[in-house]
């Protein structure tokens, strides 16, 4: 079962990508990407999460409201492109592990240039 789930989710992560970049106009949504989905056991509830390269509060603001307005149109095209019996609710969450990763780096290079100039 672990397996299916995992198909699933790789399905899903793949469509809502392509459905992202091709079939939604909301400018709202166009610097965001998806980085993993996770799937409940009963294909009921499927957790998107998604990242910016922002780490603005209003733009983040704006990008979760886009989302939600979204949400019915990818779940209808989800349910166009995939072979289930039913597409599960669409939950999204900020990924915040690519702007923690980009605040390492920035760390790591502040340490590097501060050793260089000793």
């Amino acid at each position: 079962m672990k397996h299916r789930i995992g198909r699933v989710e790789g399905e899903i992560l793949r469509e809502l990508t392509k459905i992202l970049r091709k079939e939604i106009s909301d400018p709202r949504l166009r610097e965001i990407s998806i980085t993993a989905v996770e799937c409940t056991n009963d294909f009921s509830y499927a957790t998107i999460y998604y990242s910016l390269l922002t780490d603005n509060s209003v733009r983040e603001d704006e990008v979760s409201q886009g989302l939600e307005k979204a949400k019915g149109l990818m779940r209808h095209l989800l349910s166009n492109n995939l072979t289930l019996f039913k597409v599960p609710e669409l939950i999204f969450k900020r990924d915040n592990s690519v702007a923690y990763g980009s605040k390492i780096d920035q760390l790591i290079k502040q340490v590097q240039e501060q050793d260089k100039k000793r």
